[in-house]
């Protein structure tokens, strides 16, 4: 379902797809990604392989879309039984991606 969002500059059309982040789903994801405008690259801060893929997510995303704003974002944050701490994030410095 789409999401409309009211700015100064207009109506923006906010499409969201989950695309699972299981590997069986791979060959799917691009076709999602093709013509993505943006992106956000969830991993759960409780499942330290979910930080681990982001690598492979970004790639794949980029290798798809050129120069589209990707913003990486860490769920869960709630939850105590953290296994990727705060400080252990830097995958975002490297890419100059907003975290």
């Amino acid at each position: 379902h789409p999401l409309d969002f009211f700015t100064n500059c207009g109506k923006i059309r906010f499409y969201c797809w989950d695309t699972a982040g299981q590997e069986k789903f791979g060959g799917l994801r691009d076709g999602y990604y093709i013509h993505g405008q943006c992106a956000i690259i969830m991993f759960d801060v409780t499942a330290r392989l979910t930080y681990k893929n982001v690598p492979t997510w970004h790639r794949d995303l980029c290798r798809v879309c050129e120069n589209i704003p990707i913003v990486l974002c860490g769920n869960k944050v709630d939850v105590k039984n953290r296994q990727v701490k705060a400080k252990q994030v830097t995958f975002h410095r490297k890419k100059n991606l907003q975290y």
